[in-house]
């Protein structure tokens, strides 16, 4: 199996923008009581997660910094409406994307490097390939034209790491009490093999959630289909 990295195509010529957030989030961290970092992922999104049920509803809908304790009492309030498979870290987003957008768009739109949207035809015809995993979530985006696209969000889950061999040497380990890793992804990045999944054809890295990621079978559905878009860049793994 090879993999690779799914980004914005600049060549495309389409000139479409989106901007918005998604309807509720976690707060990020504030002055970590053991590492003093304050801090927030902002790249974990779960488009399909409704938190309408959910009590103090209105603690998620402003983005901000809290101290740690008030981060761990909502992240609890949250967690057991996630998707199997999920990852919570302060900052994650929840619900559908809000917002605006205009422009021309592909059949895949990136509208920032870790978010990744789709024409629903374009994620019909893909479903209909077998790919696996593949779960389009609503958008609530207006559009300043007629014949507006139906953009869908796919939601990405967070899995696989990069191989240490491609990390510093001499990194230290994560936070004990926030988790915060403070690492910068590597330019030359090399996936470890034995942390990917086999139940996904499009996920996030675990460890650099920023980083969206697809199988062959996705790529080459993509370049048969004549779905664009979107780019796809060759990660070597170990």
């Amino acid at each position: 199996m090879r993999y690779f990295k799914v980004g914005q195509d600049k060549s495309s010529g389409y000139t479409g923008c989106v901007e918005g957030n998604h309807k509720w989030s976690l707060p990020g961290i504030r002055r970590c009581p053991a590492c003093n970092s304050t801090w927030s992922s902002g790249s974990l999104f779960y488009p399909s997660v409704d938190l309408s049920s959910v009590t103090s509803l209105g603690d998620f809908e402003e983005p901000r910094a809290e101290p740690i304790e008030e981060y761990e009492r909502l992240r609890e309030l949250a967690r057991p409406l996630l998707p199997p498979g999920a990852m919570v870290k302060p900052g994650a987003e929840f619900g559908p994307l809000i917002g605006k957008a205009h422009g021309s768009f592909g059949s895949l739109v990136v509208p920032s490097p870790w978010l990744l949207l789709a024409q629903r035809e374009a994620l019909e015809k893909l479903q209909a390939e077998g790919l696996k995993g593949l779960k389009g979530c609503r958008t609530q985006l207006r559009f300043r034209q007629r014949n507006a696209p139906d953009l869908l969000e796919l939601e990405l889950l967070p899995v696989g790491r990069l191989h240490p061999g491609c990390l510093p040497p001499n990194r230290e380990p994560p936070c004990p009490r926030c988790s915060r890793r403070g690492l910068t992804r590597p330019d030359d990045m090399l996936l470890d093999v034995s942390s990917l999944p086999n139940h996904l054809d499009l996920f996030r890295l675990e460890d650099f959630p920023t980083t969206m990621v697809c199988t062959d079978r996705f790529a080459e559905a993509c370049r048969r289909l004549g779905l664009d878009g979107v780019a796809f860049q060759p990660l070597p793994d170990a």
